[in-house]
Order: structure tokens, then sequence, then C-alpha cells
């Protein structure tokens, strides 16, 4: 009895710890924190912690009393090393937000790694050379490991080698953790050198040359949150082993969980943190279950443990869960640990490998490509408040602690009510999205959703998609879209539509009056190879009762006057989209139409002096107007004669305002903006 007691007593211990911990962590980053930088900073004297050379771009890791972000454009890499003293010259800002809910915030990633400030550099001065063994051994290591994305993946943890649709193609499959350092990659290390140092040393003097070469290995490349958890773990399972502590695993992952974060509080807001602990919890908790003598067996029964307990970090990142991951580990899993990852360690002596190695990886990247555009177990789960993914997260824990089948059972519920909340999706609301210079409108309607152009940056394909249309569309819980209708054939109205086709479900198309251009005649090639209906110069749609009136007039010698133009009337409030249409079918419109009072005009042509005169604005008279255009653009948008004519109307715009929406509720308009 009192063995029991005591042992009941460490338990508590053990939990009282990591509670202790965590009201530390809540005090510590409630506190304010103060930048020794302003805006007004133009200069700084640091030394380099990190360098990445990539598309004639260096960014720099630059650390004087704390760390600022530096990015240069140069043809070469200046020679620049780790740890060298450099001078800069450059314009300080603050990093920007999201500029639509829910999307990725760099300010917050960047203030997580204790960066407060971004440089823009207009000159780079090398001071003095590196003079410390850490960073002459580090840059030996990266030097010698080149641009091999998979190499500085594996052994260095640096990704920024993965183009970015592979890196995209990853997360789709649910294999993301695979190419982070962690217990699989550390154990493999451990492993290794046990085996080659234990002929000639005893169990103990093993285990302590091992925790030496992987401290170093940990201290070489960096205290991430993975790599410092698979070092732990190693150490500390191997102290309770060898010298009989007799401390439970699951004791043992919370001291370890306890001393990640002390070492680094910031550590919770990581992706990679947050599954690799979450998941590490459940396998220790179920070990007992999850063991089979077959190991793909087993393989399966770890996958699918793994992928139920990871659905609330996915939801309330992604927006989307994918059951194919469960099978698509079994291959990737081994093929990964097992194959890629070892033969990583023997090519960097072994260079004749390297063509085998690089094989390898053409397969890992065209199947895990192949993979991603496969749309079968994918599903869609509307962003919900955080509360619900606590609860997710509070369920999983007490199932794992008690085995109790009814918290399992209510998990399940969450899970389809969750659901249930996305497929039914009731609600009116009208999203002029962020795309920088370009257009992006999702009217939805009670389950109904209308995208009026895409946006596109030519100098950056499928960025637009890939960071903002994509994670949007899915955060709202759009699942299809029933009318995606182009403006017009401009790249900066159309530029995303091939991926947005190919990857969503859509009904049907829409296209202007007139002669279709290249870019039309390449997404009608994607629409008749899957089927999708398309149609050009039409009057009228309808959407959930509501009718939308294209506005036609007669064709034009212009692609921009040959713009859809689009008059709705939704729950008594009147819109208006003006594509890019310009002065003289404005003339038209009044010649042919009677509208009058508009409640929203999405303001033509981003503001440009060639749309939005005087008369139109005058007859028309809009309540709000939307102005879509992009920061410090190029073309001067919008222009102070067209804002001048728009004096009378409250203007929005997404360059100051981010993503703007108006939502419909018990007939009364509410605006809500997402300033950047």
């Amino acid at each position: 009895m009192l063995q029991l007691r005591k042992i009941l007593l460490l338990d508590n211990l053990y939990i009282i710890l990591l509670i202790i911990v965590i009201i530390l962590l809540i005090l510590r980053l409630s506190l304010p924190v103060k930048s020794e930088y302003t805006s007004s900073t133009n200069s700084l004297t640091g030394i380099v912690l990190k360098k990445v050379y990539k598309d004639e771009k260096l960014t720099l890791i630059v650390k004087q009393r704390e760390k600022v972000l530096v990015s240069k454009y140069s043809k070469t890499d200046l020679n620049i090393n780790l740890g060298d003293k450099i001078y800069i010259k450059g314009k300080f800002q603050i990093p920007p937000n999201n500029t639509s809910e829910y999307l990725f915030n760099y300010r917050k990633y960047l203030k997580h790694n204790n960066i407060n400030y971004i440089v823009k550099a207009r000159k780079i001065t090398k001071l003095s050379d590196n003079k410390s063994i850490y960073y002459s051994i580090k840059q030996i290591i990266i030097n010698h490991l080149g641009n091999e994305a998979y190499l500085n993946t594996f052994l260095l943890g640096d990704k920024s080698f993965i183009k970015t649709d592979i890196q995209n193609s990853f997360q789709e499959n649910g294999i993301s953790h695979l190419f982070a350092i962690s217990g699989m990659h550390i154990s493999l290390l451990a492993t290794t050198i046990e085996k080659i140092v234990k002929k000639k040393l005893s169990e103990e003097s093993t285990f302590k040359v091992t925790s030496l070469f992987l401290l170093f290995y940990l201290f070489i490349v960096g205290i991430s949150p993975s790599i410092l958890r698979g070092v732990l773990f190693y150490i500390l399972f191997s102290i309770n082993r060898i010298y009989y502590f007799y401390i439970k695993p699951k004791n043992l992952f919370l001291l370890i969980l306890s001393i990640s974060l002390l070492i680094n509080p910031n550590n919770i807001f990581e992706i990679g943190f947050q599954f690799s602990y979450l998941i590490s919890f459940s396998l220790i908790s179920l070990s007992d279950k999850l063991s089979s003598n077959n190991y793909f067996y087993s393989l399966l029964k770890v996958s699918v443990a793994a992928f139920l307990v990871s659905i609330p970090i996915c939801l309330y990142n992604f927006y989307q869960i994918n059951f194919m991951s469960i099978f698509l580990n079994l291959f990737y899993v081994p093929f990964v640990s097992i194959i890629l990852f070892p033969l990583s360690l023997i090519v960097i002596i072994i260079k004749p490998l390297l063509p085998l190695y690089e094989l390898l990886v053409k397969i890992l990247e065209t199947s895990s490509i192949f993979f991603s555009k496969i749309n079968i177990g994918k599903i869609i789960f509307k962003r919900l408040p955080l509360f619900i993914y606590l609860l997710y997260l509070l369920l999983i824990i007490v199932y794992l602690l008690y085995r109790n089948k009814w918290i399992f059972y209510c998990y399940f519920l969450l899970l389809f009510i969750h659901l249930f909340v996305t497929v039914i999706n009731y609600g009116t609301y009208i999203t002029f999205i962020d795309v920088g210079q370009g257009d992006s409108i999702l009217i939805h309607k009670n389950n109904k959703n209308v995208l009026l152009d895409t946006g596109g940056n030519t100098n950056f394909p499928s960025s637009i998609y890939n960071n903002t249309t994509k994670p949007l569309l899915k955060s709202l819980g759009v699942i299809k879209i029933d009318y995606f209708i182009l403006s017009h054939g401009d790249y900066d109205h159309m530029g995303e539509t091939i991926n947005l086709v190919n990857n969503f479900k859509v009904e049907k198309v829409i296209f202007n009056c007139g002669e279709f251009n290249d870019l039309e005649k390449e997404l009608i090639k994607v629409l008749d190879k899957k089927k999708i209906k398309y149609y050009s110069c039409i009057k009228e749609l309808n959407i959930d009762n509501n009718k939308l009136y294209f506005l036609q007039t007669r064709e034009y010698d212009n692609e921009n006057d040959n713009s859809n133009v689009i008059y709705t009337e939704i729950d008594g409030y009147k819109f208006m989209f003006m594509g890019d249409a310009g002065i003289e079918k404005e003339k038209d419109i009044l010649d042919k139409y009677n509208i009058s009072n508009i409640d929203v005009l999405k303001v033509g042509h981003h503001g440009s002096k060639t749309s939005s005169s005087k008369e139109f604005i005058d007859e028309i008279n809009p309540k709000y107007g939307v102005i879509s255009v992009g920061k410090n653009n190029r073309y001067g948008h919008p222009n102070k004669e067209v804002l001048s004519n728009l004096k009378d109307t409250k203007i929005y715009r997404t360059d100051i305002d981010g993503s703007i929406m108006f939502k419909i509720k018990n007939n009364k308009l509410k605006i809500e903006t997402c300033s950047p």
C-alpha cells in the first residue's frame, strides 16, 4: 500500500511539474516584448547566424542584441559565411500580418522565433570573418552538403531547398512529419553509433559516447523542438533503463515536455512541436495496443493512431484531413526511414551512390505530387473558434489517460458535428479577397458559392493560390464552386484559374463576351478534359433565389471593356462588380440600364483613371466602395481623381484593409476587415 502511494505521488509530481511549467509559460508569453529597433532604424552591425542563398535572393538571420531577418537580391552570395560580422544598411520594417482571416501570420511566426523586424538591405558589407569554431564547423557541413535539398533537410533540418510545390504535396498527403528531424532520425543515428562502439565499450560507456555525439549534433544543428525531443528521449530513456530508475514512459514524456517548454516557451506555437509531442504521447500511451509481430500490421495501427490524434492540429492549421495519409504512410514511412534517410548518411561519404540517391528522391517527389492531386479521402472542415480545437485535444488526452470508450465516441461525435456545420454552411457573405494587384471575390449564399476571378502574379505563379485562395476557401468551408466567373482574360484576374479548377470541384465556368485569348484557351482545354461546362456572354445567373445580372452592352475592341459587369441584389442590398470596365462601358451602362443607390461597388480597374468617371459615380451613388489593389503598386492605383469622384463613398482598399467581408445577417450589413 505504501509503495502504491509512492508511485501515485511520483505520478502526480510529474503532472504538477508540467502544470507549473505551463503557468510559467503563460506568464512569460504574456509579457510585452520591446525591440531595440524602430521603423526609423536604417543600419545595424551584427553576426550572421543563418544564411540561405536561393534564386538570387540572399536571406540572413543577423544578431546584434536581438535577431533580425535580412534579405537582399544579389547575383552572388556576397561571400558571406556563418559567424561573419557584417554591416547592413537598409529599410527596417515590422513583418506583415495576414490579410485574410485564419491565414498564415508571418509576423507571429517571426515573433515566435524572437524576430521583431525584417530588413530590406540596400548595402551589406563584411567587416570581419568568422572567428568561432562552432560556426566554422557548421559552415564546413553546409558547404559539404551544398544545395542538395534532402541532405540539408535530414541532417540540418533546413527545408528551404525543397521546392514549394513538393512541400505542399507532402502537406496534402499527410507525410510532412517525415521531413522534420525527429525521434526516428535521432534513433537511427544513435543506433548506428551504438553498433560502431559497443563492441569495445560497456553499455554505460556506449551510452555516454552516443549521448555526447547527439548533444554535439544538437548543438551544431540547432535546438529545434523535434531534435531536442529526440535527443532528450534517447538520453532520459537510456538513463532510466541503464540505471534502473523505473520511471514510467508517460512520466518521462511529461518530464521531457516540461524541459522543452522551459528551454523555449515559443515551441508551443510550432506545428512540428505539436505534432511531435501529441503523436509521441499517444504512441507511448497506446503501446500495448499497437505492438504486433507483423511489421506492416503494426505500422498500420501506428499510422491510424497517429492520424486520429493529429486531426485537431490538421483541422486548425490546414482545414482538411486526408484519410489516404493512413495508407500513404505505410509506403512513405519505411521508404524514408529505412531507405532514403540512411542512404543520405551514406552518400555524404560514398559519392558514387549519389545517382541512386537522386533516383530515389525523384521517386519520392513524383509519387507525392501524383498522390496529392487525388482528391479521394480529402475532407474540408470549416474553421471554427479556438475552443473547439482545445476540446478536441482535451478529449484525446482524457482518452489516452483513462481509455474510456465514451470519450472516444464523444471525439467522433464532435468531428461529425464539425463536418455537419461545414456541409450545411449557412450564411450570406461577400468577401473581397486580398490578392495584391488583382481581383478575387467570393459570394457565399447558404451553401452556394460564386467565385469571381482569382488574381494572379506573373512574378510568382501559383503563389496566390497556395498562400491565399486555397487556404482561405478551405477555412470558410467552401467544398465546391457552383459558378466560377471570369470578369475577363487578363492574368491579374484569371492567373490562378487552372490551379483552382484542378484542385476544387467546379460546377460551371462563365467567360465574358468577345474572343478567347491565349489564357482562356488554355483554361478551356482543362475544362474540356475535366468535362466542366462553360459559357460566355450570358445575361443572368440564379444563386439561391438571388439573380446575378450581367450588364451586357456591346462588344468592344479591348479586353477591359469586355469585362463582365455584374449587378445583384442580395437580401435587400445592392452589389455591383465592375471588373476592369472603363469609362466607355460605364456610359453605355447608364444609357441602357436604370441603376442607382448601390450599396457596395467593386470599383473598376483597381481605381485606375480609366474607370469610375464622375458622371457614373454620381448616377449609381455607391454607399461603400471596394478597391482591390496591390500595396505600393507601380501603376499608382488608386488614382487621386477617382478617389475624389468617390468622396461621398466609404472606401475600403485591400492594400490598407486587407480582405474585406460584407456579412448580411437579419437584414443587417456588417463589414469585417483584416488589416495587414
